[in-house]
């Protein structure tokens, strides 16, 4: 048994370590309160923490403005096209107002202190993936006679905000997920390699699984459940994954047995790689457990371990496997499917056409409804549905896009900072980071940074399966969030006087 105090200031903390489980306690410092306003500063540099009405009220009016966002693209989309507004606008706009109206109601009842920012940034970029879908449906349907996408999208947009909002009102708690880190862990582990026995090959890669008429991709909950297994796992190992280690060449690198956790992902991502030829999953994958390693332990050492690891590993796969080094010949080369003959490999024009998309997009953009992304055939709603940003926004909207998404990772990374426990801080930055990831493999891939992976970029790309996790991973930011930013008890006047509060990981 470890036992450690320390008294940093005014904060008295005690931190017990037994048997691999971790107790906190501590006493909160004294500070000045008044009514129901929160922490007031007492003029030592104590921050000032905003009371939940004022926060729920800021997040309303940015909801506000999301939905206007929203109902003016769309109308801007049937000015292009149709020459008039829409004549279902009033009932769009009823619709969309009613659901973000209900989603602001259910997190201003069961998360009061939430972030008010993750909301509307949610809901911002949801709403401009279905003002895309509208207009690509109207493309589609001229050119290929297809079936549109956004009724579809509309519906498991709708799912996907209802299981948020579920997990709002049934976990009271983020922490008791820790206790069901080996369920999740097993659970992922059978969906990740369900593909590769079960799935159906689509477009040269194994990441969907068909019953009956329903068909979805496992890889986009598994991140979802790799990222609490290891936020519970490195809660109750850091300590020995950080210390445990030893110096070559300047850097410290883990030891044989520490070592042995990251050469297993390794391993399973590779498995995934060559068995699934899924590029996307194994890097998200991979790339999560290093993040929240680094977290963990402040070791740049097993960030250098694990890139080498994984650059040396796709590179070995990507040489031998026929579909993964098709998609590094098309990255490479992405004009040569016109040459005569042409390359093995090269199957398809798209990452070329996708190039053509944000050169002539330019500055400012050819506006909504003036481009020419069903060039890309079917990709242009899923895989490539930023060139469609790209090209009728222009790197003006890219950068908004982009920035979009930046933001909300930084919510879930300001999250993390003002997590009060272990559990809570690491699967906060597990989860912003498995959102960045994903948002630099499809961006990555679709501007020609690095080969095209096939994943679907949240919020905006058509996808049912991808939709639903999204908001899985937003609903447990906004109960994480909820739980930091929430006010401690009402502290005791002098400091012996002071009740201890426990908080178990």
């Amino acid at each position: 048994m470890r036992n450690n105090a320390t008294f940093p200031g005014s904060r008295h903390s005690f931190k017990e370590v037994r048997r691999g489980r971790t107790c906190e306690l501590w006493v909160a410092p004294v500070t000045a309160r008044t009514g129901t306003e929160g922490f007031m500063g007492a003029g030592d540099g104590t921050p000032v923490r905003r009371s939940a009405p004022r926060a729920r009220n800021a997040e309303l009016l940015m909801l506000g403005f999301a939905v206007v966002l929203t109902l003016f693209g769309y109308a801007c989309v049937g000015l292009a096209v149709d020459g008039e507004v829409p004549g279902d606008l009033l009932w769009y706009a009823a619709g969309f107002s009613a659901v973000a109206g209900a989603a602001h109601l259910a997190v201003r009842r069961f998360a009061p202190y939430a972030d008010p920012l993750i909301l509307p940034l949610a809901v911002t970029l949801s709403g401009l993936g279905l003002v895309l879908l509208h207009r690509l449906d109207i493309s589609y349907g001229t050119r290929f006679h297809a079936s549109p996408s956004e009724p579809n999208q509309l519906m498991w947009s709708g799912i996907g905000l209802a299981v948020c909002l579920a997990i709002l009102v049934l976990l009271k708690d983020h922490r008791h997920l820790q206790r069901y880190m080996y369920v999740m862990i097993f659970g992922a582990l059978v969906l990740l390699m369900a593909p590769a026995f079960f799935g159906q090959d689509s477009y040269g890669a194994k990441r969907w699984i068909r019953l009956g008429a329903l068909s979805f991709q496992p890889g986009e909950f598994v991140k979802i459940g790799i990222a609490v297994f290891f936020a519970g796992y490195l809660t109750l190992y850091k300590d020995a994954l950080a210390l445990a280690s030893r110096r070559v060449l300047g850097f410290y690198l883990p030891r044989g047995r520490q070592f042995g956790p990251i050469a297993a992902v390794w391993l399973l991502s590779l498995l995934v790689l060559i068995f699934e030829r899924d590029l996307g999953t194994s890097l998200i994958f991979f790339g999560l457990f290093v993040i929240m390693l680094y977290a963990a332990t402040e070791r740049g050492s097993w960030v250098i371990s694990g890139v080498l690891m994984f650059v040396v590993g796709a590179a070995v796969v990507g040489s031998l496997e026929p579909h993964v080094k098709g998609r590094v010949s098309a990255w490479l080369h992405p004009m040569s499917y016109w040459d005569t003959p042409r390359p093995p490999g090269i199957i398809s024009d798209q990452s070329a056409q996708a190039l053509f998309s944000f050169g002539s997009g330019g500055v400012l953009g050819t506006g909504l409804g003036h481009g020419h992304s069903d060039l890309l055939g079917f990709a242009g709603r899923s895989d490539f549905i930023l060139t469609s940003v790209g090209e009728e926004l222009g790197l003006t909207g890219m950068m908004a896009v982009i920035l979009l998404y930046a933001l909300l990772v930084e919510r879930g990374l300001r999250t993390a900072l003002d997590a009060r426990d272990a559990f809570g801080k690491l699967l906060a930055t597990g989860l912003a980071g498995a959102l960045a990831l994903q948002v630099f493999v499809v961006g990555g891939g679709v501007t020609g940074l690095i080969p095209l992976t096939g994943k679907a970029l949240p919020f905006l790309a058509a996808g049912g399966s991808s939709q639903v996790a999204t908001w899985v991973l937003i609903g447990l930011l906004l109960k994480i969030s909820d739980s930091a930013r929430r006010p401690a008890p009402e502290p005791a006047l002098g400091v012996d006087e002071q009740a201890t509060q426990l908080i178990r990981p």
